[in-house]
This record gives structure tokens, sequence and C-alpha cells, in this order.
């Protein structure tokens, strides 16, 4: 019988964590699509927001834990890219802005980084 080492399993994890980001990614980013192609006061925008904000928040709270393995500076580069997100996604809520190229585009250089 095979018995994967610690190191093949950690490694495993970690693949299953960045393809979970990917694709949570991917879904923000098709929700961002439509929410842009329906306009800025549509269903499709307030869901896209939503989602969005979720995503983001969640991987704020991952790169804010001190245990990260991400190297400190990509960590803070990444948090204040989260915050732009925000920033930006409540900013289009309150009809300030339209930037959801903007985002899709953040969102989809950030997912295309993940390995």
């Amino acid at each position: 019988m095979y018995q994967l080492s610690y190191d093949e399993r950690q490694s495993d994890t970690v693949v299953d964590a960045r393809n979970r980001e990917k694709q949570v990614l991917d879904r923000s980013i098709e929700m961002l699509m439509k929410a842009r192609a329906s306009g800025a006061d549509s269903r499709e925008a307030t869901a896209a927001l939503q989602f969005t904000n979720r995503v983001w928040t969640t991987f704020l709270n991952d790169l804010e834990n001190p245990e990260s393995a991400l190297p400190n500076e990509l960590r803070t580069n990444l948090i204040s890219v989260g915050m732009w997100v925000l920033r930006e996604s409540e900013a289009i809520r309150k009809g300030r802005a339209q930037n959801f190229d903007g985002l899709i585009e953040v969102s989809q250089f950030i997912r295309d980084g993940l390995q």
C-alpha cells in the first residue's frame, strides 16, 4: 500500500486550497462580467458585489493571520489589493463608480498568479 509522506500531503493540501481560491475568483469574475453587462443598479450587480466582498474579506482574514506561509511583502501587497477591491466595490454599490472592468482585471490577475 502506498502512503503519502507528510510533505506530499501538505503539498496536496496547498494545491487544493489554491484550486478552491481559483474557483471562487472564477465565480466572482463571471458574476462581475454579468453585472457589468446588466448595469450597476441591477440585481446581478448587487449579487456580484456581495459575492466579491465575501471572497476578498475571507482572503483578507487569511492574509492577516500571522501564521500565513506567504512572504510578508506578498501578504502586504495582497492586503492592499484586497482593500482596494472592497473600496471599489463599495463605490460601485453606492453609485459613485462603475469600475467593473477594474475589479474584473484585478481578480483575473490575482487568479492567474495563484500556483
